[in-house]
């Protein structure tokens, strides 16, 4: 059977694909490996993880959670589901500070690509990262620990730093967030009142199609403490009175609880349930992250292409990211606003369309997001990435033979 992306739409071509069953496994095969790459849950729309010879996945290889309490980390093999190890967590009285909109991914496959949630005070997922244990391109173990010379530049790596088999993140004690969904604000509010739309929550998701006149949905997540209560209407919007799901026609059960009413972090913080299949399933998507100080004039820019936006749009989402120092995060040094599309799998047309969307947004330098479609002509990237020599010269050092590179990075990043 050919194995794909999650929707389907990229063959992987690699001749072999192993499932390692302990990390001393996993050593042997990237060992014996001329070339190698490792392979998260798929959630991706383009060759990231894909390579000539060998894949690896580490779905089988097992949790192995072990949570310090003193230091305020856990540790999980790099395979682990957000949404399992926030399970786990959460049992334990612990919690992450963030989590994307599906809970769905790989804890080292959603870092290494610099994946994040919303939120103003909140950086990408890559940013809890307090170390890594690398399988290395002979099999040996390879540690970085924050505070160490090229940690930096080894955290959001697009897996050419070798096999992340182990991953440490920071944790705080559990705590229950709310959710609300907001009809029928203006969208006038993005240009006029962005800033104060998305200080009204700890979590802010706009959605839209760049042509209507109000905003499609605004979907808020706050943290519920003694103080907490429900903002309900706002901008001119209304709350929700039934569940809502951001994409037209889709039954809202996959989506998590709505209405304000509070729940465990993990259960709030994903739009989707880790139980049923996330979004749609059957689309393809792409993502801008540009500086917060553009956020207006990019926003204007977008909707001056609504009308070739829109007709192959399910919905865009726009999200906030705070600044962080990884050398390739999409938010390395500024805060963040993030344009995300949710396309129809119609794959030729978006990737035709895609070269107007980012000429229209490369004055305000804006950052593809790394697992997602963007366009592969005339791309400078080393222009929006301040330590971009340093992150490839450090690839140079680790992986002198190019036991992991791949494709994709000889095109974006070190070819």
């Amino acid at each position: 059977m050919t194995l794909t992306t999650w929707a389907g739409n990229y063959a992987y071509r690699a001749k072999t694909v192993h499932h390692p069953r302990t990390v001393e496994e996993l050593q042997e095969v990237v060992a014996g490996a001329r070339r190698v790459r490792a392979l998260g849950t798929r959630h991706c729309f383009n060759d990231v993880a894909d390579g000539p010879e060998a894949l690896v996945v580490l779905d089988e290889i097992p949790p192995d959670v072990v949570l310090d309490t003193d230091a305020r980390t856990v540790t999980v093999t790099g395979g682990v589901r957000y949404g399992a190890l926030a399970e786990h967590l959460h049992a334990a009285g612990w919690a992450v500070h963030n989590l994307a909109s599906l809970p769905h991914i790989s804890v080292a496959g959603a870092v290494a690509t610099a994946t994040h949630g919303s939120g103003d005070g909140s950086r990408n997922l890559a940013a809890a990262v307090a170390g890594l244990t690398f399988v290395g391109p002979d099999g040996t173990l390879r540690e970085v620990r924050r505070g160490d010379d090229d940690f930096a530049g080894s955290v959001v790596a697009l897996g050419a730093l070798g096999v992340a088999a182990r991953v440490t993140l920071d944790v705080e004690p559990t705590y229950d967030v709310a959710q609300e969904v907001l009809d029928g604000v203006p969208w006038d509010v993005l240009l006029q009142h962005y800033d104060e739309l998305t200080a009204s929550a700890d979590s802010v998701s706009v959605f839209t199609d760049w042509q209507e006149p109000t905003l499609r949905q605004v979907w808020r997540k706050t943290r519920v403490t003694s103080s907490y209560a429900p903002a309900g209407d706002l901008f001119g919007g209304t709350l929700a009175q039934a569940p809502r799901h951001m994409l037209a026609g889709i039954d809202p059960v996959n989506a998590t609880q709505q209405g304000g009413v509070p729940g465990p972090w993990h259960e709030r913080w994903p739009h989707f349930k880790l139980a049923f299949t996330p979004s749609n399933g059957d689309e393809l998507q792409s993502e801008y992250l540009v500086p917060r100080r553009h956020a207006a004039a990019v926003f204007e820019s977008v909707r001056g292409l609504g009308d070739r936006v829109a007709p192959l749009l399910q919905v865009s989402e726009i999200r906030s990211v705070a600044a962080d120092d990884l050398w390739l995060s999409t938010a390395y040094e500024h805060d963040a606003v993030a344009v995300h599309f949710t396309w129809l799998p119609r794959q030729a047309e978006v990737e035709a369309l895609l070269p107007t969307i980012e000429a229209a947004l490369a004055p305000f330098d804006a950052r593809p997001h790394w697992g997602k479609l963007f366009a592969d002509v005339d791309r400078d990237l080393g222009r929006l990435y301040p330590r971009w020599d340093d992150f490839r010269a450090l690839v140079a050092r680790v992986d002198p033979d190019g036991v992991f590179r791949n494709d994709y990075l000889d095109r974006h990043v070190l070819g």
